[in-house]
Parts: C-alpha cells; structure tokens; sequence
C-alpha cells in the first residue's frame, strides 16, 4: 500500500511558463460532481500582482504516460531470490528462459513489492497512465494478474493502470498451449478488471500457428470490447513472413472499426519493419488509412538494441533494429510512441523506468536534434502515447489547453547538483536534451500535487487549494 501521496484538490497553479512563451500563465482548475477528475478551464495570463513569484517560472508539460510496460517482471533482478538467473549470455533465448525460471518462483508478495518499485520510480518520474502486461499461463497461472489488479486499486490515485491480459506463451502450440489457453479464458471470465488481451505470436511454433494466435486475439477482444496488443514481427530476418500483413488484413476482413467503437489496436517491437522499403512502408500506411484502422505502434528501442539482431549466420557484425518512430510520424503519417517495455530483467537488463531516459535516448536514434524533435520525442512518452492506450482523443500536444485533464509535470528550478546551483530548462528542448533529476519535477495527478516529497510543498504559493 503506498503511503499517502497527493494534496487536496488544486483550484489553480499560478505563475507558471509554458512551452514556445515568455509570459507567465495561471492555470484553473474545476471539478464536476460525478467523477474524481477534474478538467483545466481556462488557462490565462498570470497577474504579477498576485505575489507569485518564483526565481524562475516553472515549465509546465503534460504527465508522463507508459504505453507499454511488464509489470510482473520488472526488477527481477533487483529481487535477491532471483540471483542465480542474471545473464550470462544475454542473449534472447536465454532471456526467455531464465524468465520461464523466475515465473515459476513468483509470488504475490514478491510481484507486489517488485511492482511498487515500478510505480514509485514511474510515478516519481511523472508518469499518471500506463499499460501494464501481466503474464497468464500454466506456470504463474493467475498470480500476476491478482497483484496487478491489487496494485491498480491501491495506485489508483497516482496512476491509471491499464492491465494487459498477456499471453507471452503459445496458445495454439507446444505441449502446454491448450493448458495456457484455458487459463487465459478463464482470467478473461473472471476479471473485469482486464483492459487489454495481449499475445506474443511470434513465440508459436508455426507460421500458421502464429496467424490463429492473431486471429483469436482479435476475435475475442471484439466479443468483449476490448483493446488488443501484439508483440509483433520480433526479428530482423528478411526471409521470415511480416506478420503485420496478416494482422491488418483480418482487421479489416473482420470490420474491426465498424464494430468495436474506440477500442484500439497496439503493434509492439516490430523489429522486422525496419527492414521495409519505401514501398512496404507506404502500402501499411494506405492500408491502414483507407480501411480507417485505430492502429498504433509503439518502438522499445531499450528493449529492441539490446535484443534484437539479425541471425547470426548471415550478420557481418551484430546490427541492432528498432522501429523508425519520428520518421514513421513523419513521413507516412502513421500513429506511433515509444515504450519502455522492460525494466531490471533479462531482456532489458538496462535503463530506468523514466520515459524521459527514453525521448533523451530517441535524439540520438533517430537523429533527431531540432526543437521540433523534440517536442515529439516529448510527445511520444506523454499526450501521444496517452492516446495510443487509448485514454485520451483530443490533444496530443505537449502545450496543455482548456479541456485536458489536469495530469501535468512542473519542471522547477532546484538545485540537484549538492553544490548550490542550479540549472534551469526553459524549453521541452531542454527536458528532451538532457531530462533533470526527478527531484525538479512536481507532479499533478488529477488536479491534486504529489506531497510525497515534503510538507513544504504545500505551503508553495504557486499551488492554490480550494
């Protein structure tokens, strides 16, 4: 259970800078009777007469937002009854099955404390949504889901939880894929608290295996009204089938836009379409265009650089691939984010849970140095990726306007050097270049302030209470 982390209800926040402006701006807060969170009703030029003032006017962005991340296996290796399973070849296989190993000794009181390990190095960082993978299968069977579910309660006035019914095992092949597929129906019957079905097709023994896995998938989160989210096309073999193809033809073969109202469709790691031409890239765009699909990709280069390469026969060297996410927006106006995906495991046994760590990291991957970059970047893991999970349908911008909810981050100007200085950032540029420590940052979660890190904040006249 998380201690008590956040205020009273904010009326404004006053005094503040946002991005592309030099003025100070006051933002207020109202509340409706009939749901917890409030909206931003106006946003206007501050009065310096109100006697807030402050060294430097903090930078106001939208929350931070996680589309996609592994609740259950985050920190594994921080957990000392995992010692014996750190990597010694690093390799995907053995990833695979040293986690197939930690799985069978998890437990609820472990998946809990490993899990708010997540949450707090999330939510300190300024994340306010995410979806949450929890494996369902023979060997942890519903453990990981009742923790999520534990943990989605308890973290409810921090962090919206968006869990993921996943099946990272097969459940159209191998000796267990019958036994894993009763579990994953039975977790689908049983909680409706499940958001998301997730499948990793590619772990399926067959081509034709991997398509009914896609198939099924689809078909049930029809039935049920809801989201669907693929590990997809984890390789960067041009002789193996783009399984995407497959997954967009029975989208549209299944009339998924016409029949399943907002849900959304997420395509993760896609690793294999950084080898697409121009061509390929162009007919996924028409394709998806013309037949109106809510689909959106989402790159996990922490993930994809450190795991995904070529076969080794045929690399001269070991090439890393990820998906080309601003290129992607850019040129082919398709929908995509980035994702942290793993934290602390053996697929990804470095990086933090900070998504800013992440847009930081995409400037160099994609060589993407400009403001408009990232203001992107900055997008990607908040206001975009919010609305890729399907949690937001308006703006996608990192300014914040009249209407949005109030889940936003003030960048303050505190010295977290221990030398008495300080350097302000006065520009997304600035928090995208080079992100400042979690210590500078205020968080706003549903129109109240996170306290968590001293009474003093409270007292701050830039917040207003009502």
């Amino acid at each position: 259970m998380p201690p008590p982390l956040f205020s009273n209800r904010l009326a404004s926040i006053k005094g503040i800078r946002l991005p592309g402006s030099s003025s100070g701006w006051d933002i207020n807060i109202v509340y409706s009777s009939d749901t917890c969170h409030g909206t931003i009703a106006s946003i206007t030029p501050h009065d310096s007469s109100d006697n807030v003032e402050t060294s430097q006017p903090p930078l106001v962005l939208p929350a931070l937002t996680h589309p996609h991340i592994h609740l259950d296996k985050a920190f594994v290796h921080s957990a000392p009854r995992y010692a014996h399973l750190l990597p010694l070849a690093g390799t995907f296989q053995e990833a695979l099955s040293f986690t197939t190993e930690a799985k069978s000794d998890f437990t609820i009181p472990d998946l809990l404390t490993r899990g708010e390990w997540l949450l707090a190095e999330s939510v300190s960082s300024g994340v306010t949504a995410m979806r949450a993978f929890v494996e369902v299968d023979h060997i942890v069977q519903l453990k990981c889901l009742d923790a999520a579910v534990t943990l989605k309660d308890q973290w409810s006035n921090a962090c919206e939880i968006q869990i993921v019914c996943f099946a990272q095992d097969p459940i159209f092949s191998s000796e267990f894929g019958e036994e894993n597929m009763r579990f994953i129906e039975r977790a689908l019957t049983l909680y409706p608290q499940i958001d998301v079905i997730g499948t990793t097709p590619y772990v399926e023994s067959s081509i034709e295996a991997a398509k009914k896995n896609i198939s099924w998938a689809i078909d049930r989160a029809m039935q049920l009204g809801k989201h669907v989210d693929f590990h997809l096309d984890y390789n960067l073999d041009p002789a193996k089938e783009a399984l995407v193809w497959y997954l967009l033809g029975t989208l549209t073969r299944r009339g998924w836009t016409t029949r399943s109202s907002l849900k959304r469709v997420m395509l993760g790691h896609c690793t294999r379409l950084s080898l697409f031409n121009e061509e390929e890239w162009l007919q996924i765009s028409r394709t998806i265009h013309e037949n109106d699909l809510p689909v959106s990709f989402v790159g996990l280069p922490t993930s994809d650089l450190y795991m995904a390469a070529p076969p080794q026969q045929n690399a001269e060297g070991k090439p890393r691939g990820t998906l080309k996410v601003s290129e992607m927006i850019r040129k082919y106006n398709l929908d995509a984010v980035i994702g942290v995906n793993n934290v602390g495991n053996a697929f990804t046994p470095w990086g933090s849970a900070d998504p800013l760590n992440l847009a930081c990291l995409g400037v160099g991957i994609y060589q993407a140095g400009t403001q408009a970059d990232a203001d992107l970047l900055y997008e990607c893991v908040s206001t975009r990726a919010r609305a890729a999970i399907g949690l937001s349908l308006s703006n996608q911008s990192s300014i914040m306007k009249k209407g949005d909810r109030p889940d936003l981050i003030l960048f303050r100007d505190r010295d977290d050097t221990g030398c008495g200085i300080s350097r302000p950032r006065t520009s997304v540029a600035e928090i995208v270049w080079d992100p400042p420590a979690r210590i500078t940052r205020d968080l706003v979660a549903q129109g109240r302030l996170n306290t968590s890190r001293g009474t003093h904040y409270d007292a701050e006249p830039v917040y207003q209470y009502l």
